[in-house]
C-alpha cells in the first residue's frame, strides 16, 4: 500500500512574504530618517517666522544637490557645543563680505530690507563690526527675533558639516500666520551678487 503525499504547505511562503514586507517598512523608515528629520523649536530667536514649541521638518537632502543658500532657514550643531542644535537663517555665504551696524546688515553692499525681522526687538546687542569676509566652507547665520538671538554675532560662523539641512515646513502647530508654508525670501538677497 502507498503512502499518499500530502500537498506541501505554503507557510514557507506567507513567513516570506510578511519578511518582505517588514523588511521594507524598515527600509523605508531608513530612507525618511536619511532624507527628512523632525525639529522642536525652542526659544523665541527666530520669530515671527518660527515659535516656540513647535515643530518643523527639515529636509537633510537637500544640500546634497546644491550648497545652503542665503535666506534658507537651516538647523545646525551650535558650533560651541555640537551636541547641541539651533535653528537660524542663513544671511551670508562663503565670500560674502558681512557688515552689521546697529540693526543694519549689509552684505556685499548691499543693505538688506528683510520683512521676516521682528521688527518689535530689531535691536542688535551684541558689537557692531565692518566688512567681515565669511570663510570656506562657512555660513553667517541669525535668527528673524535679532533683539533676542544667540547667532553669528556672538559665537561666529557655522562650518558647512555641521549644517543639517534646511527647515521646510512646520507641521505642529499650524497658526494663523504660517499655516505650516515658510515664506520664501531669495528676493531679499538678489542683489547680491552670486
Amino acid at each position: 500500500m502507498r503512502k499518499q503525499q500530502q500537498p506541501p504547505t505554503r507557510r514557507p511562503h506567507r513567513w516570506r512574504g510578511t519578511m518582505e514586507t517588514l523588511l521594507l517598512a524598515l527600509f523605508m523608515v531608513f530612507l525618511v530618517r536619511i532624507i527628512v528629520q523632525n525639529f522642536h523649536v525652542e526659544g523665541q530667536s527666530m520669530e515671527p517666522t518660527l515659535h516656540d514649541q513647535e515643530y518643523i521638518l527639515v529636509d537633510k537632502a537637500v544640500y546634497l544637490f546644491q550648497p545652503p543658500q542665503r535666506g534658507d532657514i537651516v538647523v545646525f550643531q551650535y558650533p560651541r557645543n555640537p551636541r547641541e542644535r539651533y535653528v537660524k537663517r542663513i544671511i551670508a555665504v562663503p565670500g560674502d563680505i558681512v557688515s552689521v551696524i546697529d540693526s543694519q546688515i549689509i552684505v556685499d553692499g548691499v543693505t538688506l530690507r528683510e520683512p521676516y525681522v521682528n521688527k518689535t526687538d530689531n535691536y542688535n546687542p551684541f558689537p557692531s563690526f565692518k566688512k567681515r569676509i565669511v570663510a570656506p566652507d562657512e555660513y553667517f547665520v541669525l535668527g528673524d527675533n535679532r533683539g533676542n538671538s544667540s547667532d553669528s554675532r556672538d559665537w561666529g560662523l557655522v562650518p558647512r558639516h555641521y549644517i543639517i539641512g534646511r527647515a521646510a515646513v512646520v507641521y505642529w502647530p499650524f497658526n494663523a500666520n504660517n499655516l505650516g508654508l515658510l515664506p520664501d525670501t531669495a528676493s531679499v538677497f538678489s542683489a547680491i551678487h552670486n
